[in-house]
C-alpha cells in the first residue's frame, strides 16, 4: 500500500473541500466508490511512481462496476472468451475499443480486422486476462486512474460533483507540478479540464474517448499505449 507517500498531499487536497461537502462525504451512505474505497487509485501507486494521469470523468453509474479508479470496471471479470473479447467486455463499449486499440498497439491485431473472429484465433497464454491485472499493468507504467469527480450519486448530479471535487483535483496538480506527469484527456471532458484548471504547466495526450470506434486505430492512442504492453503477463 502506498497511500503514505501521497498522505500530505491528500490531506491538504481534502482540506481545500468546502466544509459541507466534506461533512457529505463522511455522513452520506448512498454514494459510490464507498467511503473507504474512492481513494483506492491513491493506494496502489506510490507519487513518486507516477507518470502519467488519466482523468476519467466520474465514476461508473453501477455499484458493482465502481471501485475507486478510472476506466476500471470491476463488474467485469475476464478480459476474453472462447469467442474473442468477453460479454462483459463487449457490452462496455469504452473497454472494448480499448482492448482492440490495444491489441493492435502490440502487433497482435490489425487495424483492417479487431472482430471477435480475429480475437478467437490470438495465442492469449502471453496475455493477461483479468480487469485487475489491466489496472496493475497501468500502474507499472505510472499511470494514475483518476476521475475528476470521485464518487457517484445520480447522473443529474455528475457537474455538481465535479465542481465540488475542483479544489480536490487543483490542489494535487499544483503538488504534483514538480513530478510532472503527462495528462491523458478523453473526448469532450478534455476540454472541460482544460477550461477549469490550468493546465499549460503539464504535456497534455488529448484522444477521443474511447467510445468513439475511431479510437482503435487512432495512431496516437496506439503510440502512446503500445510500449506500455498492457496487455502482457
Amino acid at each position: 500500500m502506498s497511500k503514505s507517500s501521497w498522505e500530505r498531499v491528500l490531506s491538504e487536497a481534502y482540506a481545500s473541500l468546502e466544509a459541507e461537502y466534506q461533512r457529505f462525504l463522511e455522513e452520506d451512505a448512498d454514494y459510490f466508490p464507498t467511503k473507504e474505497n474512492y481513494l483506492n487509485a491513491f493506494n496502489t501507486l506510490p507519487k513518486e511512481k507516477v507518470k502519467y494521469i488519466l482523468f476519467g470523468q466520474d465514476p461508473y453509474p453501477r455499484k458493482e462496476s465502481a471501485g475507486g479508479y478510472a476506466f476500471i470496471d470491476t463488474k467485469v471479470q475476464n478480459l476474453f472468451s472462447a469467442s474473442g473479447l468477453s460479454k462483459e467486455v463487449n457490452r462496455a463499449t469504452s473497454l472494448r475499443n480499448f482492448m482492440k486499440m490495444a491489441l493492435v498497439a502490440s502487433h497482435r491485431l490489425t487495424t483492417d480486422d479487431t472482430s471477435q473472429e480475429a480475437i478467437t484465433k490470438l495465442d492469449k497464454t502471453a496475455m493477461i486476462d483479468s480487469i485487475d491485472d489491466l489496472r496493475r499493468n497501468f500502474e507499472k507504467n505510472g499511470v494514475l486512474l483518476l476521475n475528476t469527480a470521485l464518487i457517484f450519486t445520480d447522473k443529474k448530479s455528475t457537474k455538481k460533483h465535479i465542481k465540488a471535487w475542483k479544489p480536490f483535483i487543483q490542489t494535487l496538480l499544483n503538488a504534483m507540478e514538480e513530478n510532472a506527469p503527462k495528462l491523458i484527456l478523453f473526448g469532450t471532458h478534455a476540454k472541460d479540464l482544460k477550461r477549469q484548471f490550468s493546465l499549460d504547466r503539464f504535456e497534455t495526450i488529448e484522444l477521443e474517448h474511447p467510445y468513439n470506434h475511431t479510437f482503435i486505430s487512432n495512431p496516437k492512442a496506439i503510440k502512446l499505449f503500445g510500449p506500455m504492453n498492457l496487455l502482457d503477463k
